[in-house]
């Protein structure tokens, strides 16, 4: 991360997206759409802990049953970026598959730093993620959303219901 990026981060992001349940659940299933016309997907792999939600939705619509996890953490304390660190490596189950047949799932690829380090372990796996930012678009075979580099998602299970300030701001001193 820039030190420029550092900086905005410290001062809160420069746009948000809140995403609600309803409009998440709405936006997993048309990603689980975009999937299924591809099709050939024996297994998946959820990306923790943001992938975990979708790729129950989409193990649903799909009617895939192996659901396995690799634990990644490149946050600190949600917002600060630091080095990339798997928690929990991928299992025998998943590494025995056909990589072609096997479908990682992630809530968002940001900088792709996440998405190219399960690429080399699953290098012919199909990777979707709901949400997508440009340096990460090329780590992506299939997403839903593009949002710009600046915006920081805020996902359902990251907030409550509260007041949202207007974007726009008013002079002082009207």
């Amino acid at each position: 991360m820039s030190p420029e990026q550092m900086i905005q981060m410290q001062d809160g992001p420069e746009k948000i997206f809140p995403v609600s349940w309803d409009m998440f659940h709405r936006d997993v299933r048309a990603l689980a759409w975009r999937l299924a016309a591809i099709g050939g997907f024996s297994a998946i792999v959820a990306v923790t802990r943001g992938g975990l939600v979708p790729a129950g939705i989409i193990a649903r619509e799909l009617g895939i049953r192996v659901i396995e996890t690799i634990c990644v953490a490149s946050y600190h304390e949600e917002t600060e970026r630091e080095a990339l660190e798997v928690l929990k490596p991928l299992t025998e189950t998943i590494l025995s598959r056909p990589s072609e047949e096997v479908l990682v799932i992630d809530d968002l690829v940001d900088t792709g730093a996440t998405a190219k380090a399960v690429r080399e372990m699953l290098p012919k796996a199909h990777f979707a993620t709901v949400y997508a930012k440009p340096q990460g678009l090329p780590m992506v075979d299939t997403f839903v959303t593009e949002v710009s580099q600046d915006t920081w998602i805020y996902f359902p299970w990251d907030t409550g219901l509260s007041f949202q300030a207007p974007i726009h701001k008013p002079a002082r001193g009207r």
